[in-house]
């Protein structure tokens, strides 16, 4: 005879009609799928009346400076390096390339964009989750126009990165952190999470600084969106631009820099092969 009490059988048939968690019960609608992922950092366009992230980077400027800057990109292919929650991914969705690869390895991000893909309909990116190092590696394809926004600066070997995408692309935008010590004097609190060691790397024989840096566990938040490693590199400003050249890319458009930006000096620019143009 089995040794159930009374008591036991009673606890373990509460709430018989008790709809298990994992289900929705509400009326079906957008705003649902965005609360059933947390960490959102996104916003998205405030006509369609949800609520998920602050940033409103479904209408970036900078975006929308390299789009006109290299010019349509109708009809043409786009690698999309860490697309975050998918908001440029829509924005270069709406000038209508043949095909976006938007390549995404942290698997929250991954999923937030495929919910950002449904209700904002964009029909020519396929999302997928992995590294990009793996991708730009085993890959043949030349790609168009590759957007890198966001992502050298949480590199753990970003003057590799560039060496591999140079391979697979004929112009990039890029918007990144950088180091500059001029523009980041001692004491200045955004070497803060640096550890003070600086190493020199050989990439295609030129050597380049890596200034080491730490997450200090920011990636145990929901919304973390930083690399793969919480060891990872900043490059000095200068050999950002050296190596870009040196991989290729001969006409080279500075938008703009922001020296006192509060994470750390940044800029944005649009790189091209000149050679490569059809």
């Amino acid at each position: 005879m089995l040794g159930f009490s009374k008591r036991s059988q009673k606890k373990a048939s509460k709430s018989p009609l008790e709809i298990f968690d994992q289900y929705e019960q509400s009326k079906p609608a957008h705003q649902n799928a965005i609360n059933a992922l947390q960490g959102w950092n996104c916003a998205f366009p405030p006509e369609l009346e949800l609520n998920a992230g602050n940033l409103p980077l479904y209408a970036d400027d900078r975006i929308d400076w390299a789009l006109r800057t290299f010019g349509s990109i109708e009809g043409r292919t786009a690698l999309e390096i860490g697309p975050l929650e998918g908001m440029h991914t829509h924005m270069l969705n709406c000038h209508r390339p043949a095909r976006i690869d938007a390549i995404e390895a942290n698997r929250l991000c991954f999923l937030r964009c495929l919910v950002t893909k449904q209700i904002l309909n964009i029909d020519t990116a396929s999302f997928m989750l992995g590294d990009i190092q793996a991708w730009l590696t085993e890959g043949e394809e030349i790609y168009d126009f590759a957007l890198a926004s966001g992502v050298l600066y949480h590199m753990a070997d970003p003057g590799e990165f560039l060496r591999l995408l140079a391979k697979r692309t004929n112009a990039v935008f890029i918007w990144t952190h950088f180091v500059l010590e001029e523009a980041m004097p001692e004491g200045d609190v955004r070497w803060l999470p640096f550890s003070g060691k600086v190493e020199t790397k050989l990439i295609d024989g030129i050597e380049v600084r890596y200034y080491e840096r730490s997450y200090h566990h920011a990636n145990a938040n929901a919304s973390f969106c930083g690399g793969m490693k919480d060891r990872h590199f900043w490059m000095h400003r200068d050999d950002i631009l050296k190596l870009l050249h040196a991989f290729g890319f001969d006409d080279i458009i500075i938008r703009d820099e922001h020296l006192s930006h509060p994470g750390g000096p940044s800029f944005s620019l649009l790189a091209r092969k000149t050679s490569s143009d059809a």
